[in-house]
């Protein structure tokens, strides 16, 4: 079952909605009506022009998004990497708020003609306790400041969110990015902690359900920065097997099966009279077997859009491939023929192994 469904696609880039996101309209609903469903569908409209924003500014430095994810808690727009240089990640992070506080602007008297200032301005005094919450429900006034909050809470320094990358990008102009990061990793998990306390404290699940998210991806983005930059110093020969063994695209995927057994390999080449024509992986060869059996042809599951490396290529420029064309595995090449296959298993050991020796 899919864990997200895609509603639009605006610029190339697919605009999904996770599974999970259809709970929080339940929720609204129940608290509000249908008004409520109206409430949440104009938030998440400004929660996607904040992460196309961030997708134009990624586009201009050459990082095409190919996805934006709507999740209860907002929305995360999948860059293929991360931008190396500080000015770019800085400017890419800063867009999204941005673009709230340009709605905020542009909105503002043309709302303020058709609503009146009271009515506009209410949901304001209410957040910033300058009034009492009475009941009065304006959809468009809500809209329209929780817009800002938007912006507001994405500023705050810890991963990911947008104000998390921009304390990353200002620290990585005078230390190392690894450094950068370690320490913009633990503002996150302090703010996921004070999020944890007083949503314990004051009995909200949702800010309980908002640290454990903060936390989790503070610490996945912190790992994946410790993998680029202990693998960035290794490049492909030095992970690559001598034992190389490639496959005829009229195989049968039986005799793959035996083939894993036998050498140990998992992922294979597809070459026909010397050219280089696809790669099966495991994943394609266990789908195959349990389609069609195993007398099945490997060229009907190999994939033929991977390309190949060049065996002095650098491990963080294998790794950005897999991303790209989501496969742990691709060939190499040397001099314009196929010698190997690396994979997703071989980066990892190399960043165990240099980790254990503290390369």
């Amino acid at each position: 079952m899919r864990s997200s469904f895609r509603l639009a696609r605006v610029m190339g880039i697919d605009i999904e909605v996770h599974i999970t996101f259809f709970l929080l309209i339940a929720l609204f609903f129940a608290l509000l009506g249908p008004k409520g469903i109206l409430l949440i569908v104009g938030v998440f409209f400004f929660v996607t022009v904040h992460e196309l924003s961030h997708s134009l500014a990624a586009l201009y430095f050459g990082i095409k998004v190919k996805r934006i994810t709507l999740l209860p808690i907002g929305g995360i727009a999948a860059m293929p990497k991360i931008p190396e240089k500080p000015y770019q990640e800085f400017i890419i992070s800063i867009a999204g708020p941005l673009s709230n506080i340009l709605v905020v602007i542009i909105f503002y008297f043309p709302l303020h003609a058709l609503l009146g200032k009271e009515t506009l301005m209410y949901p304001f005094m209410v957040i910033t306790g300058q009034a009492k919450y009475t009941g009065d429900f304006n959809l468009l006034a809500h809209i329209y400041w929780i817009n800002l909050l938007l912006a507001v809470f994405n500023m705050m320094p810890a991963f990911p969110m947008d104000g998390g990358r921009i304390l990353r990008a200002a620290l990585a102009s005078r230390m190392t990015r690894k450094e950068a990061t370690a320490i913009a990793v633990r503002v996150g998990h302090i703010f996921a902690l004070l999020f944890a306390y007083f949503g314990i404290v004051y009995g909200q699940i949702f800010l309980l359900f908002i640290a454990v998210f903060i936390y989790m991806a503070a610490s996945s983005e912190g790992m994946q920065v410790a993998v680029q930059e202990t693998i960035k110093k290794y490049r492909v020969e030095d992970v690559l097997s001598p034992d190389f063994v490639y496959l005829a695209p009229d195989t049968p995927l039986g005799k793959v099966l035996e083939l894993t057994f036998h050498s140990h390999q998992e992922d294979f080449a597809i070459m026909d009279e010397g050219h280089y024509k696809g790669i099966v992986t495991r994943r394609e060869i266990m789908r195959g077997l349990h389609s069609e059996g195993k007398s099945m042809h490997i060229s009907r599951v190999m994939r033929t859009d991977v390309p190949t490396v060049k065996v002095h290529s650098t491990l963080n420029a294998v790794r950005d491939v897999m991303i790209k064309f989501a496969t742990h595995a691709v060939p190499v090449e040397r001099g314009g023929k196929v010698i190997g296959v690396v994979t997703l298993d071989d980066v990892n050991r190399v960043f165990v192994l240099a980790g254990e020796q503290g390369f």
